[in-house]
């Protein structure tokens, strides 16, 4: 009887931590009153640092800036991307606590770089998020990978990638899974 007692005040012990985790990304969303990011780009040099939310609205030429900082660099496509990414991205940076700029490996992928991507690797998915403005391959100098990786896990939003070997991980706002 004990056993049982204890086996089911973990689980609840459990349950509790899950849904407390589970929780704290909208916390923290909702006590946002303006969301900044700040980004690298590895291939164009470029950087960027702006508000891309403030007072329950997405800003307009916050976005519009972050489309063309995100756009294909081989081929000069832009895309609009999903704002919701970088409401994740905000909040992957508010739970590892590391200030700073993603440096993005990619952002947007036009349908031809993604198939050029495809014949070199076995990585690159067919019907990529990328191509949709959906999904992002960054890393954040400062916060060791494992961790942004866990970090990114733990917010159950969509799909997370992890690439020890490459350093990066990759978000989207599909459905939520994992791999690597």
């Amino acid at each position: 009887m004990m056993s049982f007692l204890n086996s089911r005040r973990q689980f609840f012990k459990l349950s509790a931590a899950a849904l407390t985790c589970m929780s704290l990304p909208q916390r923290l969303l909702a006590s946002s009153r303006e969301r900044r990011l700040a980004f690298y780009n590895q291939h164009t040099g470029e950087s960027l640092r702006l508000l891309y939310w403030q007072q329950g609205n997405y800003m307009t030429e916050g976005l519009d800036a972050l489309n063309h900082f995100m756009r294909d660099y081989r081929t000069g496509d832009i895309h609009t991307i999903t704002p919701t990414l970088f409401d994740q991205l905000y909040l992957l940076q508010q739970l590892v606590a590391t200030p700073g700029a993603y440096h993005v490996i990619s952002g947007y992928r036009s349908p031809k770089t993604n198939q050029l991507l495809q014949k070199h690797s076995s990585g690159v998915a067919k019907k990529s998020l990328h191509m949709q403005g959906m999904a992002i391959d960054i890393c954040l100098p400062g916060k060791e990978l494992t961790l942004l990786h866990q970090a990114a896990m733990s917010m159950q939003a969509g799909g997370v990638g992890y690439y020890p070997q490459s350093n990066f991980i990759h978000l989207d706002v599909g459905r939520v899974r994992h791999w690597g």
